[in-house]
């Protein structure tokens, strides 16, 4: 049993140079389709050239640690505990980028152990999924921050309700003794509706006299860390 046992932990599958290569290489071309697939689902400014290609980096890599180790237990178990003390944190910006971390690993992992059918089949029909589904156009939204004096806060509300048509979303309502700041939350496209109008959003408020300030915040939905 002892024997059996240091048999496993030790001999591994001897790979030829023309098998390491072809590993490599294999990973190295399927990794294309997901360079293609992050750069096309990703539009605006959500897209990272940077990340995209740490993606194929990352899947290059997977494969090569995947034909080192082979089946070699002890192998294993020694990239394992070598891992284990790496801690990543870098913050995932787009929740989509984390399905393509795990598709590069998974892709590596597969031409690794030479299972190129199942990294193509697979790839294939991620990058389908991906084509008809993935490509999201952030519809970032507007903020606008007024703050004016509260004998304002009747009429500063008509006016900016009137402005935008009754589409404004008031989000925050804070007040003061004499003051009062609202906070409403618009689309883009509510936003550039209002472009052609004689006078602009900013104007028509500061008209109303005792208008302290008028900001314009864009917010993204991406996630920062």
């Amino acid at each position: 049993m002892r024997a059996y046992l240091r048999t496993i932990l030790t001999e591994g599958g001897t790979l030829t140079t023309e098998e390491i290569i072809l590993h490599i290489v294999v990973a190295a071309v399927i990794s294309a389709a997901i360079y293609i697939s992050y750069w096309y689902t990703h539009v605006g400014t959500t897209y990272s050239k940077k990340f995209n290609v740490s993606l194929v980096t990352l899947t290059i890599l997977t494969a090569t640690v995947m034909t080192v180790i082979g089946n070699n237990v002890a192998l294993s178990l020694g990239m394992v505990g070598a891992l284990s003390i790496v801690r990543f944190r870098t913050a995932i910006k787009d929740s989509r980028d984390t399905t393509y971390i795990f598709w590069a690993i998974i892709v590596g992992i597969c031409c690794g152990v030479g299972d190129y059918m199942v990294a193509a089949v697979g790839t294939g029909l991620v990058f389908l999924v991906l084509l008809i589904l993935g490509r999201v156009r952030n519809d970032n939204r507007i903020l606008l921050v007024v703050r004016a004096a509260r004998t304002k806060e009747t009429e500063l509300e008509g006016t900016i309700s009137t402005y935008f048509n009754n589409k404004p979303v008031l989000k925050v309502k804070n007040t003061t003794a004499d003051t009062v700041e609202l906070i409403y939350e618009l689309t883009s496209r509510t936003y550039k509706e209002n472009y052609k109008k004689e006078l602009s959003i900013t104007e028509t408020l500061y008209r109303l006299d005792k208008v302290e300030y008028v900001n314009i915040v864009t917010q993204s939905d991406e996630i920062s860390g």
